[in-house]
Protein backbone atom coordinates (compact mmCIF):
# COMPACT_ATOMS: atom_id res chain seq x y z
CA UNK A 1 0.00 0.00 0.00
CA UNK A 2 2.86 2.33 0.89
CA UNK A 3 4.57 1.55 -2.44
CA UNK A 4 1.36 2.16 -4.34
CA UNK A 5 0.90 5.51 -2.59
CA UNK A 6 4.42 6.58 -3.42
CA UNK A 7 4.01 5.52 -7.06
CA UNK A 8 0.65 7.28 -7.25
CA UNK A 9 2.17 10.46 -5.80
CA UNK A 10 4.98 10.30 -8.36
CA UNK A 11 2.48 9.88 -11.21
CA UNK A 12 0.36 12.75 -9.88
CA UNK A 13 3.40 14.99 -9.59
CA UNK A 14 4.41 14.15 -13.17
CA UNK A 15 0.86 14.79 -14.42
CA UNK A 16 0.72 18.15 -12.64
CA UNK A 17 4.19 19.03 -13.94
CA UNK A 18 3.29 18.09 -17.54
CA UNK A 19 0.00 19.99 -17.25
CA UNK A 20 1.90 23.06 -16.01
CA UNK A 21 4.43 22.86 -18.84
CA UNK A 22 1.65 22.31 -21.38
CA UNK A 23 -0.34 25.26 -20.05
CA UNK A 24 2.75 27.47 -20.20
CA UNK A 25 3.49 26.35 -23.77
CA UNK A 26 -0.10 27.01 -24.86
CA UNK A 27 0.04 30.46 -23.22
CA UNK A 28 3.31 31.30 -24.98
CA UNK A 29 1.94 30.03 -28.30
CA UNK A 30 -1.20 32.16 -27.94
CA UNK A 31 0.96 35.19 -27.16
CA UNK A 32 3.01 34.60 -30.32
CA UNK A 33 -0.15 34.26 -32.41
CA UNK A 34 -1.49 37.54 -30.95
CA UNK A 35 1.81 39.27 -31.82
CA UNK A 36 1.72 37.80 -35.33
CA UNK A 37 -1.83 39.13 -35.79
CA UNK A 38 -0.67 42.56 -34.59
CA UNK A 39 1.99 42.58 -37.29
CA UNK A 40 -0.55 41.56 -39.94
CA UNK A 41 -3.01 44.24 -38.76
CA UNK A 42 -0.34 46.93 -38.87
CA UNK A 43 0.70 45.71 -42.31
CA UNK A 44 -2.87 46.35 -43.46
CA UNK A 45 -2.65 49.89 -42.08
CA UNK A 46 0.51 50.57 -44.09
CA UNK A 47 -1.21 49.25 -47.22
CA UNK A 48 -4.27 51.45 -46.56
CA UNK A 49 -2.08 54.56 -46.62
CA UNK A 50 -0.26 53.41 -49.75
CA UNK A 51 -3.64 52.89 -51.40
CA UNK A 52 -4.79 56.36 -50.33
CA UNK A 53 -1.67 57.86 -51.92
CA UNK A 54 -2.22 55.84 -55.08
CA UNK A 55 -5.79 57.14 -55.32
CA UNK A 56 -4.66 60.79 -55.01
CA UNK A 57 -2.08 60.64 -57.79
CA UNK A 58 -4.37 60.81 -60.88
CA UNK A 59 -6.08 63.99 -59.64
CA UNK A 60 -2.75 65.57 -58.74
CA UNK A 61 -1.19 64.73 -62.11
CA UNK A 62 -4.28 65.96 -63.95
CA UNK A 63 -4.21 69.29 -62.12
CA UNK A 64 -0.49 69.81 -62.71
CA UNK A 65 -0.84 68.86 -66.41
CA UNK A 66 -3.25 71.73 -66.86
CA UNK A 67 -0.45 74.18 -66.06
CA UNK A 68 2.74 72.35 -66.97
CA UNK A 69 1.96 70.64 -70.27
CA UNK A 70 5.58 70.36 -71.43
CA UNK A 71 6.79 68.40 -68.36
CA UNK A 72 5.97 65.09 -70.08
CA UNK A 73 9.04 63.25 -68.70
CA UNK A 74 7.92 63.83 -65.13
CA UNK A 75 4.34 62.79 -65.91
CA UNK A 76 5.62 59.63 -67.58
CA UNK A 77 7.80 58.78 -64.55
CA UNK A 78 4.90 59.28 -62.14
CA UNK A 79 2.54 57.24 -64.35
CA UNK A 80 5.03 54.39 -64.66
CA UNK A 81 5.77 54.39 -60.93
CA UNK A 82 2.05 54.43 -60.14
CA UNK A 83 1.39 51.57 -62.59
CA UNK A 84 4.21 49.57 -61.01
CA UNK A 85 2.89 50.22 -57.52
CA UNK A 86 -0.73 49.64 -58.57
CA UNK A 87 -0.31 45.90 -58.55
CA UNK A 88 1.83 46.02 -55.45
CA UNK A 89 -0.30 47.80 -52.85
CA UNK A 90 -2.61 45.18 -51.41
CA UNK A 91 -0.48 42.07 -51.48
CA UNK A 92 -0.60 39.02 -49.28
CA UNK A 93 0.90 39.27 -45.81
CA UNK A 94 3.15 36.30 -46.70
CA UNK A 95 5.55 38.90 -48.13
CA UNK A 96 6.43 39.68 -44.50
CA UNK A 97 8.14 36.30 -44.24
CA UNK A 98 10.15 36.76 -47.45
CA UNK A 99 12.87 39.42 -47.05
CA UNK A 100 13.56 39.62 -50.81
CA UNK A 101 9.87 40.13 -51.68
CA UNK A 102 9.52 42.65 -48.85
CA UNK A 103 12.53 44.62 -50.12
CA UNK A 104 11.11 44.59 -53.67
CA UNK A 105 7.79 45.90 -52.35
CA UNK A 106 9.54 48.67 -50.43
CA UNK A 107 11.60 49.69 -53.50
CA UNK A 108 8.46 50.01 -55.62
CA UNK A 109 6.83 52.24 -52.99
CA UNK A 110 10.02 54.30 -52.57
CA UNK A 111 10.21 54.76 -56.35
CA UNK A 112 6.66 56.12 -56.34
CA UNK A 113 7.56 58.51 -53.49
CA UNK A 114 10.58 59.75 -55.45
CA UNK A 115 8.47 60.33 -58.58
CA UNK A 116 5.96 62.34 -56.58
CA UNK A 117 8.73 64.46 -55.11
CA UNK A 118 10.00 65.22 -58.62
CA UNK A 119 6.46 66.17 -59.67
CA UNK A 120 6.11 68.55 -56.74
CA UNK A 121 9.51 70.08 -57.52
CA UNK A 122 8.32 70.83 -61.06
CA UNK A 123 5.33 72.72 -59.67
CA UNK A 124 7.70 75.25 -58.07
CA UNK A 125 8.25 76.68 -61.57
CA UNK A 126 4.55 77.53 -61.98
CA UNK A 127 3.34 80.28 -59.61
CA UNK A 128 -0.22 80.14 -61.02
CA UNK A 129 -0.33 76.39 -60.24
CA UNK A 130 0.86 77.00 -56.68
CA UNK A 131 -2.08 79.39 -56.27
CA UNK A 132 -4.66 76.91 -57.66
CA UNK A 133 -7.00 75.85 -54.81
CA UNK A 134 -7.53 72.34 -56.13
CA UNK A 135 -3.80 71.79 -56.42
CA UNK A 136 -3.21 73.16 -52.91
CA UNK A 137 -5.89 70.85 -51.50
CA UNK A 138 -4.42 67.83 -53.30
CA UNK A 139 -0.90 68.76 -52.20
CA UNK A 140 -2.07 68.99 -48.58
CA UNK A 141 -3.78 65.61 -48.84
CA UNK A 142 -0.68 64.06 -50.38
CA UNK A 143 1.61 65.52 -47.72
CA UNK A 144 -0.77 64.28 -45.03
CA UNK A 145 -0.78 60.84 -46.60
CA UNK A 146 3.02 60.74 -46.79
CA UNK A 147 3.13 61.61 -43.08
CA UNK A 148 0.59 58.87 -42.32
CA UNK A 149 2.68 56.40 -44.32
CA UNK A 150 5.75 57.29 -42.24
CA UNK A 151 3.78 56.89 -39.00
CA UNK A 152 2.24 53.56 -40.04
CA UNK A 153 5.60 52.23 -41.19
CA UNK A 154 7.11 53.15 -37.81
CA UNK A 155 4.22 51.46 -36.01
CA UNK A 156 4.71 48.41 -38.20
CA UNK A 157 8.40 48.31 -37.28
CA UNK A 158 7.47 48.57 -33.58
CA UNK A 159 5.05 45.61 -33.65
CA UNK A 160 7.42 43.62 -35.88
CA UNK A 161 10.19 44.24 -33.33
CA UNK A 162 7.99 42.97 -30.47
CA UNK A 163 7.13 39.89 -32.50
CA UNK A 164 10.73 39.24 -33.61
CA UNK A 165 11.99 39.66 -30.05
CA UNK A 166 9.39 37.21 -28.76
CA UNK A 167 10.16 34.48 -31.31
CA UNK A 168 13.89 34.76 -30.63
CA UNK A 169 13.58 34.67 -26.83
CA UNK A 170 13.77 31.51 -24.73
CA UNK A 171 11.53 29.48 -24.26
CA UNK A 172 9.20 30.94 -26.88
CA UNK A 173 11.90 30.29 -29.48
CA UNK A 174 11.21 26.56 -29.16
CA UNK A 175 7.48 27.05 -29.60
CA UNK A 176 8.01 29.42 -32.54
CA UNK A 177 10.24 26.83 -34.19
CA UNK A 178 7.58 24.11 -33.83
CA UNK A 179 4.90 26.48 -35.14
CA UNK A 180 7.13 27.56 -38.09
CA UNK A 181 6.83 31.24 -37.13
CA UNK A 182 9.35 33.29 -39.12
CA UNK A 183 11.08 36.59 -38.42
CA UNK A 184 9.35 39.61 -40.00
CA UNK A 185 11.18 42.18 -42.14
CA UNK A 186 11.37 45.87 -41.24
CA UNK A 187 10.78 48.96 -43.31
CA UNK A 188 14.04 50.83 -43.79
CA UNK A 189 14.88 54.29 -45.06
CA UNK A 190 15.23 54.49 -48.83
CA UNK A 191 18.71 54.58 -50.31
CA UNK A 192 18.30 58.26 -51.19
CA UNK A 193 17.34 59.13 -47.61
CA UNK A 194 20.49 57.47 -46.28
CA UNK A 195 22.77 59.76 -48.30
CA UNK A 196 23.36 63.29 -47.13
CA UNK A 197 21.89 65.83 -49.54
CA UNK A 198 24.30 67.98 -51.56
CA UNK A 199 23.83 71.62 -50.63
CA UNK A 200 25.07 74.35 -52.95
CA UNK A 201 25.00 78.10 -52.24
Amino acid sequence: MKKLSRGLVTVLVLVVLLFGIGSCAVGKYNTLIALDESVTTQWAQVQNQYQRRLDLIPNLVSTVKGYAKHESDVFTQVSEARASAGGQVNIDADVLNDPAAFEKYQKIQDNLSGSLQRLLMVTEQYPELKADQQFLALQDQLEGTENRIAVERQRFNDVAKSYNTAIRSFPTRIIASFAHLEKKSYFAASTEAQNAPKVEF
